[in-house]
């Protein structure tokens, strides 16, 4: 993996996120409850904060889990809640070292099928089905990981020009529209919600 993604808006956390697969993994649990490019800076202030240029699942997993829940807290926090996002980054790590031997490209290397390597996603601790959905999208889009069917497979996160999420975004241009795209989603469900108890 080595592509320069745009997810976190600052060069260096966006050059560790194109050739870590554990950083854009770790960057892919951290989006949600804060703003995307909050998310996607994180693997880098992790990385910078453990001394090391890159993550490793091994480390991370055998953290002692109140100093690294410390780590992710120190100011700028890491997260919104950098507590339990500590336990969930660690719990991945924990997984991918006891299913993957620690290597996080493994989830996707070698896979057949986009159905397959979306089972593998969604296995994570910390990825339910959207976020399973949203990653291998990005993984299609962005990262050249197209296994058969890969699209079907992230649903309409798959879809060419969708601008739905993170997957679409190249540069500042697209995060305005997916940014706009989530509005209008969150305003569409507000108003069902509305008319239901009207």
């Amino acid at each position: 993996m080595d592509v320069t993604l745009h997810l976190a808006q600052e060069p260096a956390a966006d050059e560790l996120l194109g050739r870590s697969p554990l950083a854009a993994l770790v960057g892919m649990l951290l989006d949600q409850q804060v703003p995307m490019e909050w998310a996607f800076a994180g693997p880098r202030t992790i990385a910078d904060r453990l001394g090391t240029d890159d993550l490793d699942a091994h480390e991370i997993a055998a953290y002692d889990p109140e100093a690294f829940a410390a780590l992710l807290s120190e100011k700028p926090a890491v997260h919104r809640y950098p507590g339990s996002m500590a336990k969930r980054i660690q719990q991945l790590c924990q997984y991918l070292v006891e299913h993957y031997d620690g290597d996080a490209a493994a989830v996707w290397e070698g896979v057949g099928t986009g159905k397959e390597l979306l089972t593998r996603l969604n296995d994570l601790p910390g990825f339910g089905k959207q976020k399973a959905q949203i990653f291998l999208a990005l993984l299609g889009k962005q990262l050249g990981v197209r296994p058969k069917g890969w699209r079907e497979a992230a649903g309409d996160y798959g879809a060419a020009k969708s601008f739905r999420s993170v997957a679409d975004i190249t540069g500042p241009e697209s995060l305005t529209k997916v940014r706009a795209h989530k509005q209008e989603m969150k305003a569409a469900a507000k108003a069902a919600k509305a008319a239901k108890s009207g």
